[in-house]
């Protein structure tokens, strides 16, 4: 097993990456985070942690990184509503292709033994594959999100090849759970759960028949330490390999929050997938890993945590 004593987690303010932080602390390991807190919040990070409010785009990142010098790099800062990268892909490159490409480059300056990016699986690959999805079927990003996923997965490949820095993709299913932003397009299952506590109508987009898979984030997390752990390199799809519908997750949380109200309806947007569920038979074989948090358990701990 590879030892680590000094971690940087990048966008470890945020929901993702904050659980991770905990993860890290939790193995003794020194961590620092960054995070312009466009997302995130600073009372998500561990006491324990180094922070520093910064964006992954400032110049000053590229000396920050090699100041730190960090055995390994949780790569979670993104730009993340799909909706947003439709609208304004200039952006959306910016921080997700830009942004991961400065920590790929300078990665290999600084000695970086690994890295661990925060991909994603759902609209990673082609609609008319059947499904679950496995890496083994070719990328066909189907949005400017997914197509700056796949370009930092690259890119972080070109970096293995020629500086010779390990790296693992986890190109997650949808994650839910404690500390997850209610605003956006991010995550359903915190959106709902928000507004129905809050005794505000949900709005399903389109007919709400649409399936996606769903990873609690403890098992996420989970993932990322075994990527943390095993000598491997390459794309790793984290997932349930199951399908739930939006108007299934719908029902489930109003039955937890006794919420009255019935949803709203408005029409899907662009680029939005109509079925995913991913495989992870890989991640199970090579880094020993499967999820462990049933649906209803998860949603159960998400809405308590919520209604705190």
């Amino acid at each position: 097993m590879p030892k680590y004593s000094i971690a940087l987690v990048t966008g470890g303010a945020g929901f993702i990456g904050s659980h991770i932080v905990d993860a890290l602390i939790r193995r003794h390991i020194k961590v620092y985070v960054v995070d312009d807190l466009s997302t995130g919040n600073s009372k998500n990070v561990n006491p324990n942690a180094h922070f520093t409010r910064m964006s992954i785009l400032n110049p000053q990142f590229v000396e920050y990184l090699k100041r730190v010098k960090p055995d390994v790099i949780f790569h979670t800062a993104a730009q993340i509503n799909l909706r947003d990268s439709v609208k304004d892909p200039l952006n959306d490159a910016k921080t997700n292709i830009l942004g991961s490409l400065t920590i790929a480059h300078v990665a290999g300056q600084i000695n970086v033994k690994k890295i661990i990016f925060c991909s994603s699986g759902g609209p990673m690959y082609p609609e008319s594959a059947r499904l679950p999805w496995s890496e083994k079927i070719i990328p066909e990003p189907s949005s400017p999100y997914a197509i700056s996923k796949r370009s930092a997965e690259m890119y972080f490949h070109f970096a293995y090849m020629v500086h010779g820095v390990s790296y693992i993709a986890l190109r997650y299913a949808n994650v839910y759970g404690p500390r997850q932003n209610a605003k956006g397009e991010a995550g359903v299952i915190s959106i709902f759960t928000n507004q129905m506590l809050n005794g505000k109508p949900s709005t399903i987009f389109g007919t709400g028949k649409q399936t996606r898979d769903y990873v609690y984030v403890e098992d996420v997390v989970a993932a990322n330490i075994a990527a943390m752990n095993k000598k491997v390199i390459g794309v790793f799809n984290i997932g349930t390999g199951k399908e739930t519908d939006v108007n299934t997750i719908f029902q489930k949380l109003q039955k937890l929050t006794r919420a009255q109200l019935p949803a709203r309806h408005e029409p899907a947007g662009v680029g939005e997938v109509m079925r995913s569920a991913l495989d992870a038979r890989k991640a199970r074989e090579i880094l020993e890993w499967k999820p462990k948090v049933k649906l209803d358990e998860g949603l159960e701990r998400t809405v308590k945590w919520f209604g705190k």
